[in-house]
């Protein structure tokens, strides 16, 4: 290119610059471009990042694209690269200019073309992730190829080039790649995205690895669905997919091209797409290819129930197993996870028990069964004379031991469970028993273990959490540090053991995590102070969580002695209680570890969330209502206490981060909609959605409502459901809103009865979108009422499972009146478990006839957590049965349905069967509280002079009289100030100031943030002063020296009050007022 010699830079002046005396931006990219290449050389490497600073802030339109190629020609290509790399530091996480970008970058490739040895993998590399990797984060980069006429040929061996490092970039370089070689391959349209008449291997050749990052939509935008069916059953293309994990719905897609050809041989579908098989792509095999296809999804797909794509896996392995016929030992055996798509009904009916019992060893090892199946399986053994007489038999089961019921567990020898629970291939499936079976084991066990040591040292991990905490105490005995730190426990249970394991051990750090969060006030206020700073730096650094009091206390006796300066070796979670002007670095860092903080320790309503809230936008410095990303990822969790003007004004900045909430302010519902309505998201507008939007934007479906939810796609909507819904968290009741849009504009008419394409079979019971097809619900009836024996006893086996497909509330009020039809005479227990989704349309009157013979029954239906009105007469109708509340009674009764007891009901409970349950009966009534409260000092008697004696009684406290509440204040319980002000009254009443002393110990000055609220204000007016003075809190309302504190009585109501008694207070009335005058004039 030729140029006058006026507009080069002048060598001194190039010198200049290189030693710092000039500034760059001094010299136009031009002057620069037609200097002699030797005086280049001079230049240090942090030349381009000092240009580039220049050169940003200027339009680069006017600006002649061949300087670009002039100028980083004349560069040595050694001193280019290292000034890249330090270029790339400082932008690497900074976007560039799009502008600037693609003028660098044209010059750049030109160069990097010319250097030797290019078309290698470590030289490419070097190039591509250490010098250019910044301004290839715009696809449009990829458009400036395009513009310089790189030829099909030429990308092709770029991206055989790009392929060979795939696997050294970070996701974030990968993304970026896909995404300028996807803007190369569809500016121009799918006619110009290099096709070739005369190869298919066009996934190879053009996309490689980065096939990895493509979506549905993207493949759609490369060709036409035949071009592409052509494509994905290219066996060099399939090879490579083979080896790529591709995106959920790219690999559904990609194998529906491969199966969607008449008489596609699925013997030859590589075992990858076998895990993405759809029902439809299976239904016209024959019985071997079927057992084939079968064979080889157990061993290819190692699901089961909860994981990525099982509800399709599990219809594809019923609708392969539903017309087999041969199930020997061999076929059940190699069907390994596949076995999971055998219904109850073929395992009742099809398969003879000698065959089941055979199969044991392998059909043990599949994970995931339901309990129907389960318990298929199990009482066919049981019925056929299978035998458990000793802990191997027991063993023997495997996964399949969820489905032994409670009354054979009842009836194993304790011998015979300790025995299996120390076999490793028992002990390590307990954990797919219910709570309530597994508490059987627990106490068959303790019943033969005389220590709780022993008891520690015995029970299997999958156990442990199952120990009543009543049997953690250990008293004089000392616990093995060893055995408790290799097991899972509960807060509440750890708080049994943590006051003698502190005393005990003199290295924290020894201590286990779950160990650790038993902290308790009490027993960490008696090692001391220097010994408690260590204490919480090992709770630090071991990631403890605790609990709301247990942070209070924490946070109380960290600052006894002053605000210390050292934060960060502390519990995170104790910031969640302190402002910016308490931490001492600076405020930002600050809100960055609230945001790592546990949210749920502050509920949901609590004000120290808005406080938070107000300080970090001060802090950040957010004049209006716009939160950019960086300010939402300072935030954290804080996001989802912004209103509505915030989301509104972020525009779709803040929707990834709202989608993690769970849930909503209606307000904040409103705005979310808005946001999304506009179309003015990353999203799009909803009517351009795909599936894979829908598993962005999971968590706010829920808030999307009709108007958003009917513009969007029905393929997409009915492909997230199918593929995506499973990893939602979206409840049953959140999906089927969504299935209710998927109905058709015109309903089909149900007067003519069931159509035949509606039939309710096997295939349609197993189809987790059955709802979909039923809409009107009068179809469903219609269809139910022609449902032949065989089907129906499908549906009966299968019952739980298809209530909880997502039923709008008229078709389950469709599904209960098929009930209420088969079993006019109440439900059998083996329908009450899957009862949940029915509830809202359940009655008391309902529930009167139900057959409930054991707790573990009522147990099943109450885990459901049906509404107060429900559970009372559940367990109304459990006691009318003559059942008695046993610990597994009570343990299912739980805190939550526990003030539902009648006087009668709780004065029914053996103080034996309630040391072994977990009650808080804190929110009950007075007489609740009163009842339980002796009946737990009975309980816990023998062990009232143990440390964990408080951590027992604690949640009974509300009904203990003054007496013991005395007698406790002289043990250093330090009592959180919120259970205390949860006490007796009348029993608070008749506390001393040393008593509450006493009682609340560390916790003492909060109670002076309660002195003008009852009850501690009434307390405080019938105390003297000075005896409040000496307790140096600030405690006030007291009576001052030489003072009387009157009472008013509080008389009945005259309508209510006997005469006589009103004739009483009238009489007495003078001598009162005598009795005052006489005190106020000696005073």
């Amino acid at each position: 290119m030729e140029v006058p010699n006026a507009l080069s830079a002048s060598q001194e002046q190039l010198l200049e610059v290189a030693r710092g005396r000039r500034s760059p931006c001094s010299l136009s990219f031009a002057q620069l471009a037609c200097a002699q290449g030797a005086w280049l050389q001079d230049l240090q490497d942090d030349f381009l990042s000092s240009l580039y600073s220049c050169l940003a802030p200027k339009p680069s339109t006017a600006l002649d694209p061949e300087y670009s190629i002039l100028f980083f020609s004349k560069y040595d290509a050694r001193k280019l690269l290292a000034s890249l790399t330090e270029f790339s530091q400082q932008f690497s996480q900074v976007p560039l200019s799009p502008e600037w970008s693609l003028v660098f970058l044209n010059g750049l490739w030109e160069r990097m073309l010319q250097v030797p040895g290019i078309e290698t993998p470590p030289v490419l590399l070097q190039w591509l992730h250490g010098g250019l990797q910044p301004f290839l984060l715009h696809p449009e980069s990829f458009g400036c190829l395009r513009a310089k006429d790189v030829s099909c040929e030429q990308f092709q061996l770029l991206v055989a080039a790009l392929d060979g490092i795939y696997s050294q970039l970070s996701v974030q370089e990968q993304r970026n790649l896909y995404s300028g070689i996807k803007h190369f391959l569809t500016q121009h349209g799918p006619s110009q995205s290099c096709h070739s008449p005369n190869s298919t291997a066009w996934f190879r050749n053009f996309l490689g690895s980065f096939l990895e990052h493509a979506t549905v939509e993207d493949l759609q935008l490369f060709g036409d669905e035949a071009t592409l069916q052509k494509f994905a059953r290219d066996l060099v293309n399939m090879e490579m997919v083979g080896n790529l994990t591709l995106l959920r719905e790219t690999a559904l897609y990609y194998t529906l091209l491969l199966t969607s050809a008449p008489a596609f041989p699925l013997a030859s579908l590589p075992d990858r797409f076998l895990c993405y098989l759809s029902p439809g792509a299976v239904a016209n095999l024959s019985r071997e290819e079927a057992l084939g296809v079968a064979q080889r999804l157990g061993r290819s797909c190692p699901w089961s129930r909860g994981m990525p794509g099982a509800s399709l896996e599990l219809q594809v392995a019923s609708s392969l197993l539903r017309n087999l016929e041969d199930f020997s030992p061999a076929v059940l055996a190699a069907l390994g996870q596949a076995a999971l798509g055998l219904s109850v009904s073929t395992i009742q009916e099809n398969i003879p028990e000698e065959h089941l019992e055979a199969a044991l060893p392998a059909l043990g090892r599949v994970q995931g069964w339901r309990d129907e199946q389960a318990r298929a399986v199990v009482n066919k053994l049981l019925q056929s004379g299978y035998q458990i007489l000793n802990g191997q038999s027991l063993a023997e089961l495997g996964t399949l031991v969820g489905g032994l019921n409670s009354s054979t567990l009842w009836s194993l020898s304790p011998e015979v469970v300790l025995e299996a629970i120390q076999l490793p291939a028992f002990a390590q499936h307990v954990d797919t028993l219910p709570y309530a079976l597994r508490r059987i084991l627990v106490e068959k066990v303790s019943s033969r273990v005389g220590h709780p040591s022993e008891l520690v040292k015995l029970i299997p991990s999958a156990l442990a959490t199952s120990i009543p905490k009543s049997l953690l105490v250990f008293g004089e005995e000392m616990p093995n540090l060893q055995d408790l730190n290799n097991k899972p426990w509960t807060r509440e249970q750890a708080a049994m053991f943590f006051s003698d394991v502190v005393k005990a051990e003199p290295d924290f750090s020894r201590l286990s995590q779950s160990v650790l969060q038993g902290f308790t006030c009490a027993a960490a206020s008696a090692v001391g102070a220097e010994r408690f700073q260590e204490l919480a730096r090992v709770m630090r650094k071991k990631k403890v969580r605790l609990g709301q009091d247990q942070l209070s206390c924490l946070l109380r006796m960290v600052t006894l002695h002053g605000i210390p300066q050292d934060w960060d070796t502390y519990p995170q979670d104790l910031l969640l209680f302190l402002s910016p002007s308490d931490y001492a670095g600076n405020c930002s860092q600050f809100f960055i570890n609230v945001g790592k903080a546990n949210e749920d320790v502050l509920p949901k309503e609590a004000p120290q969330r808005q406080q938070l809230l107000l300080e970090a936008l001060e802090c950040l410095g957010i004049p209006g209502t716009q939160i950019n990303k960086t300010n939402a990822e300072v935030l954290g969790w804080l996001v989802c206490e912004l209103d509505g003007d915030y989301i509104r004004g972020s525009g779709g900045t803040l929707l990834k981060d709202l989608s993690q909430c769970g849930s909503f302010l209606p307000e904040q519902e409103e705005a979310i909609r808005d946001v999304l309505s506009s179309g003015n998201t990353t999203f799009g507008p909803p009517s351009a959605w795909s599936a894979f939007t829908l598993s962005e934007l999971s968590g706010l479906i829920p808030v999307l409502g009709p108007s958003i939810l009917q513009q969007i796609p029905k393929k997409a909507v009915t492909t997230w459901l199918r593929n995506f819904a499973w990893d939602s968290h979206l409840s049953r009741e959140e999906l089927a809103t969504v299935i209710k849009e998927l109905r058709p504009r015109r309903h089909k008419r149900a007067e003519e009865g069931c159509p035949a394409e509606l039939e309710i079979t096997k295939k349609m019971l197993d189809d987790d979108l059955m709802p979909a097809f039923y809409i009107p619900e009068e179809l469903l009836r219609a269809c139910l009422q022609n449902i032949s024996l065989e089907n129906h006893l499908y549906l009966e086996n299968d019952l739980s499972k298809v209530l909880n497909y997502p039923f709008s509330n008229p078709q389950l009020a469709v599904l209960k009146e098929y009930l209420h039809e088969r079993y006019p005479d109440g439900y059998p227990e083996k329908v009450l478990s899957g009862m949940g989704p029915l509830l809202p349309l359940l009655s008391p009157e309902d529930i009167s006839t139900w057959k409930m013979s054991s707790a573990y029954t009522l147990a099943a239906f109450l885990k459901i957590e049906p509404p107060d009105s429900l559970a009372s007469a559940a367990i109304k109708r459990y006691m009318e049965l003559g059942h008695a509340l046993n610990a597994t009674a009570l343990d299912a009764i739980g805190t939550k349905y526990v003030c539902l007891l009648n006087a009668t009901q709780l004065k029914a409970i053996d103080p034996s069967s309630l040391k072994l349950a977990s009650l808080n009966p804190s929110a009950c009534s007075q007489e609740t509280k009163n009842i339980l409260y002796q009946k737990a000092k009975e309980a816990f008697s023998d062990q009232h002079h143990l440390p964990a004696y408080y951590e027992l009684i604690l949640p009974y406290l509300g009904g203990a009289p003054a007496a013991d509440l005395k007698v406790l204040s002289k043990d250093d319980v330090n009592m959180n100030v919120s259970t205390f002000v949860t006490l007796r009254r009348d029993s608070l009443m008749l506390l001393t100031p040393g008593e509450v002393q006493g009682l609340l110990g560390v916790h003492l000055p909060e109670l002076a943030q309660w002195q003008s609220r009852a009850p501690v204000r009434d307390w405080l007016a019938l105390q003297k002063q000075p005896e409040l003075d000496k307790l140096h809190v600030g405690l006030t309302g007291g009576v001052q020296e030489g003072y009387i504190n009157l009472i008013t009585p509080k008389f009945p109501a005259m309508s209510s009050a006997p005469l006589g008694t009103v004739a009483m207070v009238f009489h007495l009335l003078p001598a009162l007022l005598l009795t005052f005058l006489t005190v106020s004039i000696l005073s």
